[in-house]
């Protein structure tokens, strides 16, 4: 038995702000499990540290499943974000623990890979469609099979998508949020123009994604899907506010294009619908907000008996942690689809060593035992948190949106 002998929260901002659980047994074996909630990171450490912490000491790290039930069952206030960020957490780090512990890298005791290795994609975007495609071809000649679109719309000045740094894109820019301007409508008109030039450009072998960014109505996002069909995209990314998972009832009447939803979705019950009722073809939860490797597998088992894909969320606001556990599930899962790519900085990569690696437009978590990756804190100690907030945006008449 590996009894849990202690467990600390660290805080560290290597460029951006991570928050990390590393846990130790009473074997000497440590496991470490990303907490990052962008924007809201200090909410999760604090009830990790005040509410968590003290549930897990003296428990046995190899019941992975139990502790996960204690601690979301055991709360009685369940979900969210700020909940099951830390219980995904506390999960990776006890798998971290077992797949150490067995001397295995984690997909093995999932199951085994299921491939050679997991499909990625890269963001290629500019502040207008010319831009955009230069540096899509940068992608691909990088060996990117499958590249996301977002392009300035003329008219507004900022767009959601579009950064000054083209690898290392970070939306939560400032210690108190900036706000932009929005026009749905002038957005619309910019999408097919966009694509139609990829295509030109690109040719038919590279996929094509663009994330729409919960800035449509229904019937929009019908349209936009419509008018972008000729052109095969591989999927359109929320497409619209998803609390109302029957919306994409309206979407999936008016467009064949494939439809992909779950960044901010942090239980099986918000995908239930969507699912069950087919209305979406890749589903996107992460393992940090969606309640960790154990959670995860629940949906994309769900998701496999309806012909649903993984899709994982995969910014650079989760840390190198939580994309080696996406990797892991994505190897050993039947139904993967796609994972998102966001590299992150030299800075990030240096508190957080990792064995996973990018070859010929995929990646592969390696094979060290575990999760394949360490946290540095003596280096991670260097860099303290800095406040950062996620932009928020409203219409061009001052109404608050969707960012």
């Amino acid at each position: 038995m590996a009894r849990i002998v202690s467990a600390r929260v660290i805080v560290t901002c290597p460029g951006r702000n991570f928050v990390t659980l590393k846990i130790e047994t009473s074997d000497g074996v440590a496991g470490i499990g990303d907490a990052t909630l962008n924007g809201r990171e200090l909410a999760v450490a604090a009830y990790l540290r005040e509410h968590v912490i003290p549930l897990l000491i003296g428990r046995d790290a190899h019941r992975i499943e139990d502790v996960w039930n204690y601690l979301y069952k055991g709360a009685y206030w369940r979900r969210g974000p700020v909940t099951m960020s830390a219980i995904a957490a506390v999960d990776m780090a006890l798998w971290d623990i077992k797949g150490k512990i067995a001397g295995l890298p984690l997909y093995q005791l999932l199951g085994g890979a299921c491939r050679e290795g997991c499909m990625v994609y890269g963001h290629a975007n500019g502040k207008d469609i010319e831009e955009t495609i230069d540096n899509a071809l940068h992608y691909q000649e990088q060996g990117y099979k499958a590249i996301r679109l977002q392009s300035g719309v003329p008219g507004l000045a900022a767009t959601y998508g579009v950064s000054k740094d083209k690898y290392f894109y970070e939306p939560a820019d400032a210690a108190l949020p900036t706000e932009s301007l929005w026009s749905t409508e002038k957005y619309l008109r910019s999408v097919p123009p966009l694509f139609e030039k990829a295509r030109e450009a690109l040719g038919w072998d590279v996929h094509l994604l663009h994330d729409i960014h919960h800035r449509c109505t229904p019937i929009e996002a019908g349209r936009l899907g419509k008018d972008l069909e000729q052109y095969r995209p591989f999927w359109l990314e929320d497409a619209t506010p998803a609390e109302n998972q029957s919306a994409f009832r309206l979407i999936r009447q008016h467009t064949t294009a494939p439809l992909a939803v779950g960044e901010v979705f942090n239980t099986i019950w918000d995908a239930k619908q969507l699912i069950e009722e087919q209305l979406i073809d890749y589903i996107r939860m992460t393992v940090v907000h969606g309640g960790g490797i154990t959670h995860l597998r629940r949906v994309a088992s769900l998701a496999e008996i309806y012909q649903i894909r993984t899709g994982c969320h995969g910014a650079t606001d989760l840390s190198p942690i939580c994309m080696a556990a996406a990797l892991h599930f994505g190897l050993a899962v039947p139904n993967f689809g796609i994972q998102e790519y966001m590299r992150h900085t030299a800075e990030t990569d240096a508190v957080f060593p990792h064995a996973y690696s990018f070859a010929e437009g995929m990646m592969h978590p390696g094979e060290a035992p575990g999760l394949g990756v360490e946290l540095d804190e003596e280096l991670a100690a260097k860099h303290e948190y800095k406040p950062a907030y996620l932009p928020v945006a409203r219409l061009e008449d001052g109404t608050m949106f969707s960012w």
